[in-house]
């Protein structure tokens, strides 16, 4: 520990140190896996508000809503 030759770290390549830009195919890559992380953050935020509140996201009316009589469920009289 003199102060001699530095310790390789495994983090940098070996190789060509100068040549250290990165190919088309990598940045491509690159910016494919960031917008994949962008999206997973927008799905779990979406999923934390659903389970925080899941009844804000339901629509308030249903499907009998504009029914009337028989047609609102009272089937079973009107099957007899």
């Amino acid at each position: 520990m003199d102060g001699g030759q530095p310790i390789p770290s495994p983090l940098v390549p070996l190789g060509n140190l100068s040549d250290s830009s990165m190919s088309l195919e990598q940045k491509t890559t690159f910016v494919f896996v960031i917008l994949l992380f962008i999206f997973l953050g927008i799905l779990i935020v979406r999923c934390f508000r659903i389970l925080l509140d899941p009844y804000r996201s339901m629509p308030t009316s249903t499907w009998a809503d504009g029914l009337e009589g028989l047609e609102k469920g009272q089937f079973d009289h009107a099957l007899a």
